[in-house]
């Protein structure tokens, strides 16, 4: 059973993902992140110019993309769907639907900005997440 977490009220959702997937990276673990496309785009470029004189190693992973040495050496998988396993067992969700086949997860990461209609997305995960009987962590982003 998956633990999920959730970050909610994060001004910069994006940067908030660059850094801990830096942290993940840093501690030598492995993470999915899922979004649309276009907000995968945006990571991508994010990742690659957040902090300088520093590289968080990540690989866009196309849907059906096979297993190679590429992928099986990159810490950091930004995929549309959920990849077929193996694949790393944190994920961090970026997407308004809550994952599906999120079983193969150890942990689930929501970020939640503090816009108003995004709020009201991630109650619904919230309760989706609820009703596979998940135990939820919830933590709010510090003020100013």
């Amino acid at each position: 059973m998956a633990q999920v977490e959730f970050h909610s009220g994060v001004e910069a959702p994006l940067h908030f993902a660059c850094r801990l997937l830096r942290k993940a990276y840093r501690q030598g673990v492995g993470v999915v992140v899922t979004a649309p496309a276009p907000t995968l785009q945006a990571l991508d470029r994010e990742l690659w110019t957040f902090e300088a004189q520093e590289f968080v190693p990540h690989l866009r992973v196309k849907p059906g993309q096979p297993m190679d040495a590429a992928l099986r050496r990159t810490p950091i998988w930004l995929c549309e769907d959920i990849p077929p396993s193996p694949c790393p067992k944190v994920l961090v969700n970026l997407g308004a639907e809550p994952p599906g086949g999120g079983e193969p997860f150890e942990r689930i990461i929501e970020i939640v900005s503090a816009e108003g209609e995004e709020r009201q997305r991630a109650r619904a995960r919230w309760r989706a997440y609820e009703a596979r009987g998940w135990a939820i962590k919830h933590h709010a982003a510090a003020a100013g």
